[in-house]
């Protein structure tokens, strides 16, 4: 297969107004993106979907450029929201340059992407990223072959240390069209030839167009009805079902088989494999990490250490400050006595600064009880994050979700829920089966804790025995085990392969996970501490009107007789409706106020970790899985919940 010339014209483009970045995912895009842009993005959904996509301004000497950040991808033929989404963009903007970022030690996997670009014939950049990465490794690769191979400008990068990222932006005056491309096997080209003629204008190449329809891409079906009448679009899909009559596998299988072929070929010359008797720290222990038993010991390390430092630094020493000494001895003091000297009426004081005021409950609780463990929380797990350990997580817990018949992708969106469960719930559609897709939003809704009321379960867990997390954490696993077990059996579908690419582990740079952890830290304020508010007043309506006291008795037989919890432990699952986070704030707080014992802490942080979603995860959940699928996952989680937490006070009382 020899190079042959496009028939699009190949001389450099005028300075772009946009520049699309794309790539694989954990290539280091994000990273590019923050150092091109700064401070100055933003981030909003894709229109029609959930997809986030960030966006933000660059300057290069007198040029301006609005970069995008496109999801990480594996094949510009669709297989997932994301990476439709990624085709999308680089189909629907104009006058636009692509910033395509490589892993330099898996090139295989980036130049599969590469050629669907170069075949879009789009003027394009090409970032090797993780140049250091490839070098420990022992694999050579020659940029200036890859510059004649592709006729592209070639940038070699560090992103985490902003190595080579200067390059970027007097690279994109003149970004040009690749002047490389090749043929496919005869019966391909052929079909290419043929829906060439039929095709619409596009930004990009109708030959990449031909591609994606011979390849079955159905995605494509909208886009063609806005530009083509029934009988042209009946004409395409009449030659695509002719042309993959000639093929025993999918056409799309064999398009795919072809570009790898090639890409062994170009490897060749571009990449080499040295020798490398010496095996760094960080790749020793991204074996160990993933080993049976010092993965296992690895992984309860880790967990450990993270215990303490959010029990100990978060709930500990900074809730004691900041609750105690600050909001308990100043600020709460000082807003009681200014409120009441300036406002007459009761009413308005009770709701200000009364057992459930805005100032006294609301903001105490979000900001002095929460706020210091949430922070150390997302500081852990950015730390986690960057350092290339939690997909190991994911490998490490892969067998047990094989148990429960789901696709090894499902560990991503669980790992996800340990940030967000409303976020993970939409990563859902990563899964490729919708049995995989109910399992998982069933598991996400029922016993996997959002950072928030995870951090606040660590906290109250901090200041009892360690019995009392052992047994918590073994119970959630093991409830978490059998309804993913049953619900596998239950639910018709077949399973699906795992196969999920670890990044080296790297010690990260502590600004990246500073600037990560003030920018969650700002979600947190942001979204959380208004619904804070919002349920402080609810809990104020509802004494005041005297319904939290009926409440109270309704749920008196279950809450004190079943649950064993004491009577004011109903405020806090009447509020757990709204957030699972507050629920357990207000058991840390009962906790703190010397109102639970060791066998009433274990019962509330068991029932109050599987109890309803947050009303939020509860609209994402109606969203993907529709209103009857939400309200079935929302009473199976509360039967399941209060199931399982009296049973645990009913086995305590019986030891004891």
């Amino acid at each position: 297969m020899k190079p042959i010339t496009p028939t699009q014209d190949t001389s450099k483009t005028s300075s772009p107004a946009k520049v699309i970045l794309v790539g694989n995912p954990n290539v280091g895009k994000s990273v590019i993106f923050n150092y091109l842009t700064g401070t100055y993005r933003i981030v909003s959904n894709y229109p029609g979907t959930t997809v986030e996509v960030s966006s933000g301004k660059a300057k290069g000497g007198d040029s301006s450029y609005t970069i995008l950040d496109t999801p990480g991808v594996n094949n510009l033929i669709p297989n997932s929201e994301d990476e439709k989404v990624t085709r999308d963009i680089l189909m629907s903007e104009n006058n636009y340059s692509v910033i395509h970022v490589l892993d330099a030690k898996n090139l295989r996997r980036g130049l599969l992407i590469a050629l669907q670009l170069i075949e879009m014939e789009l003027p394009l950049v090409l970032v090797l990223n993780m140049m250091d990465e490839a070098k420990s490794r022992g694999i050579a690769v020659n940029l200036k072959v890859i510059r004649e191979i592709f006729g592209l400008p070639v940038v070699s990068a560090v992103a985490t240390r902003k190595k080579g990222l200067e390059q970027l932006i007097p690279t994109l005056k003149d970004s040009p069209r690749s002047t490389f491309s090749f043929k496919y096997s005869e019966p391909i080209e052929a079909g290419i030839a043929c829906l060439i003629p039929l095709l619409p204008p596009a930004p990009i190449s109708k030959r990449s167009l031909a591609l994606m329809l011979l390849a079955g891409d159905e995605s494509l079906r909208a886009w063609l009805e806005e530009r083509l009448d029934s009988q042209e679009l009946a004409r395409i899909e009449t030659h695509c079902s002719q042309y993959q009559r000639n093929f025993q596998e999918p056409l799309s299988y064999r398009i795919n088989v072809e570009r790898l072929e090639k890409i062994d070929q170009l490897l060749i010359p571009i990449q080499t494999k040295q020798a490398n008797s010496v095996q760094g720290w960080g790749r020793r222990l991204g074996e160990w990490s993933t080993h049976r038993v010092w993965g296992f010991l690895g992984m309860l390390a880790v967990l450990f250490i993270s215990y303490e430092i959010i029990g100990v630094l978060g709930a500990g020493i900074s809730v004691d400050f900041l609750g105690k000494t600050v909001f308990g001895g100043y600020i709460n003091p000082f807003l009681t006595g200014m409120v009441k000297g300036i406002i007459p009426f009761p009413l308005i004081q009770d709701l200000l600064v009364g057992p459930y005021g805005i100032f006294t409950m609301a903001l105490t609780y979000a900001l002095a009880l929460i706020l210091p463990i949430v922070g150390f929380f997302f500081l852990i797990f950015g730390f986690l994050e960057d350092s290339g350990y939690l997909p190991r997580l994911a490998v490490m817990s892969n067998r047990v979700f094989k148990i429960m018949g789901l696709n090894g992708k499902a560990v991503l969106p669980m790992i996800l829920g340990l940030g967000c469960d409303t976020m993970a719930t939409m990563t859902t559609r990563i899964l490729e089966s919708r049995k995989d897709k109910i399992i998982v939003t069933l598991l996400l809704a029922l016993g996997i804790p959002c950072s928030a009321q995870l951090a606040v379960i660590f906290g109250m867990l901090a200041g009892f025995p360690a019995w009392i997390f052992i047994a918590w954490a073994l119970i959630i696993f093991g409830v978490i085990l059998l309804v993913g077990f049953l619900a596998g059996k239950l639910i018709p579908g077949e399973n699906t392969s795992f196969i999920l690419e670890l990044p080296p582990l790297r010690w990260p740079q502590m600004k990246n996970i500073l600037i990560k952890t003030l920018s969650r830290i700002e979600w947190y304020l942001q979204e959380a501490v208004p619904l804070f508010i919002l349920g402080t007043l609810i809990l104020f309506v509802l004494d005041k009107t005297g319904v939290m006291t009926s409440l109270g008795k309704w749920f008196r037989p279950l809450v004190v007789h079943w649950l064993g919890l004491p009577v004011e432990s109903t405020s806090s699952f009447i509020i757990g409706f709204l957030r699972r986070d507050y629920g357990a704030a207000g058991f840390f707080s009962l906790a703190q106020k010397g109102l639970l014992t060791h066998n009433q802490v274990l019962v509330a942080l068991v029932t109050i970790t599987l109890f309803v979603p947050c009303i939020a995860n509860f609209f994402v959940i109606i969203k993907e899985r529709g209103w009857k699928m939400a309200l079935v996952i929302v009473g199976v989680v509360v039967v399941i919940a209060l199931l399982v937490g009296g049973m645990v006070n009913w086995v305590l009382k019986v030891w004891a």
